[in-house]
């Protein structure tokens, strides 16, 4: 490996063309690199129907200090590999130091990582985000997660390569030996569970309890309202950190990054997909659901809008294309966490189904291996296990010991 001119660069023979040639790293800076940025997985993906594009505004929003506010207390770089004259590889690296876990040591995190099966191209990626993160004073990384909430391009998919929901990543089976082979391991997996929740062949009696929990004196049930935005965002807020601020991987969330998803999901958002549960007024659950859009985005090809596209998107919407949801988040604060609530929430999404009747597939995902609690409740509703992601962690310190996340305490 030598260093040339600021890249990092591999020399490997051609023994056909009696010929040495040398992989480079290429720092995202300019138009050029963006839109390479976005057309490497058009060819890594090229022939593959279950593969469907990211909207590329969603993705440049992420990397835009004025839209993402994780830029706040933070950073983030982007990287290409390119052998000869083709670009093989994509990467990149962030921070927010307002959510590293106190706990443990600081941890970066890499995503939107895209390569094809090069182990030489996939390592010099890696090197390049963990010498740009340990530069920052980092000395671990996971991945691949977002520059954002954990809802959306968290995990490395690992079983179940079908077209994946919404915001839940889709990539080739030798990803992981790319991962593993530079020395990363699982730190969590994170399961996914399908379910139509109108189906007559559901567990009765869970159903029938949880007809009688919705109907519980000094619980009501509220859906979302974009009139009501802000309210609906502080109760939110106040029952995420209820709900999950004694998790090991708890990490408060943005409110400007709920925002920004209700602003660029609105136009495929049903306010009757998002609940709220109140106690004698006081916001103790919540539940948020949104339609599959990647059922429209399918027929976009490259993840690119303009006003014909959306028109069309619109006009697909229409036609009830969408016939899949997914479950983004389900809380309940403490107290109340033995209460049933969780099969009342269920109950009142599958009244809303059941008017809405071209929805017959539900996604619950995702869950972490180290919730077993949330798992046994997807199990309970009568949902079917469908996928497998995992978030992999590399220790910078090669020789420390390497320790999964824990398993939340009752």
């Amino acid at each position: 490996m030598l260093l040339f001119f600021g890249y990092k660069c591999y020399f490997s023979a051609d023994k056909k063309k009696n010929q040495a040639h040398f992989m480079e790293i290429i720092q995202v800076t300019d138009k050029k690199a963006v839109t390479a940025f976005h057309e490497l997985p058009l060819h890594i993906y090229r022939n593959d129907k279950n593969w469907v594009p990211s909207l590329r505004m969603m993705i440049e929003n992420i990397f835009n200090p004025q839209k993402n506010a994780g830029f706040i207390n933070g950073d983030a770089r982007r990287w290409l590999v390119k052998d000869k004259d083709h670009i093989i590889g994509r990467i990149a690296a962030f921070y927010d130091r307002s959510k590293i876990e106190e706990v443990t040591e600081p941890v970066g995190g890499i995503g939107f990582f895209e390569c094809e099966n090069n182990q030489q191209a996939a390592s010099l990626l890696f090197d390049a985000a963990r010498d740009w993160l340990k530069s920052e004073g980092f000395t671990a990384m996971d991945g691949p997660v977002n520059f954002g909430e954990n809802f959306f391009h968290w995990g490395l998919l690992v079983d179940g390569f079908r077209q994946q929901g919404f915001g839940m990543q889709y990539h080739p089976a030798y990803y992981k030996q790319l991962f593993e082979e530079y020395g990363f391991k699982t730190y969590y997996q994170q399961f996914s569970y399908h379910i139509d929740i109108t189906s007559p062949d559901l567990p009765e009696r869970f159903w029938k309890i949880a007809a009688w929990v919705a109907q519980k004196k000094d619980f009501h049930y509220k859906t979302f309202s974009f009139k009501e935005q802000d309210r609906c965002i502080n109760d939110f807020l106040t029952i995420h950190h209820q709900a999950w601020n004694k998790h090991h991987n708890y990490k408060p969330i943005n409110r400007e990054d709920l925002k920004a998803l209700i602003r660029d999901a609105k136009m495929v958002l049903e306010e009757d997909f998002i609940w709220y549960v109140y106690h004698k007024n006081e916001p103790i659950a919540f539940f948020m659901m949104i339609p599959d859009l990647n059922q429209l985005l399918k027929y976009l090809k490259d993840g690119k809008l303009n006003l014909f596209r959306i028109i069309k998107l619109l006009y697909l919407k229409h036609k009830k294309v969408m016939t899949r949801c997914r479950v983004l988040v389900m809380g309940v604060v403490p107290k109340f966490q033995r209460s049933g609530i969780e099969s009342g929430i269920f109950w009142q999404i599958r009244q809303v189904l059941l008017k809405k009747n071209w929805y017959n597939e539900m996604e619950l995902s995702w869950v972490g291996d180290f919730n077993p609690k949330m798992i046994s409740l997807f199990k309970s509703v009568g949902s079917q296990y469908a996928k497998t992601h995992e978030t992999m962690r590399y220790l910078f310190d090669r020789n420390k010991p390497f320790e999964r996340l824990s398993v939340i305490e009752e």
